[in-house]
């Protein structure tokens, strides 16, 4: 079980086709804070069928696309 376990479940009854989330947002349904470790986690999101798009440092946001 990874740490984000919760946030891939979200995502994937999102159901959206593409959207972005703010950390803000990640860090209330991860219920834990985003760090640099996401970077290596994002990979298992392919596993529900998105991946990570963009990530913006400036606008503090993460772009979530379905594959």
């Amino acid at each position: 079980m990874s740490k984000y376990d919760p946030l891939w479940k979200w995502i994937k009854e999102n159901g959206t086709d593409s959207f972005k989330l703010t950390y803000a947002e990640i860090e209330e349904i991860a219920g834990l804070p985003i760090d640099h470790s996401f970077l290596t986690y994002k990979k298992e999101l392919s596993a529900y069928g998105y991946k990570v798009g963009k990530i913006s440092m400036k606008e503090q946001t993460v772009a979530f696309e379905k594959v």
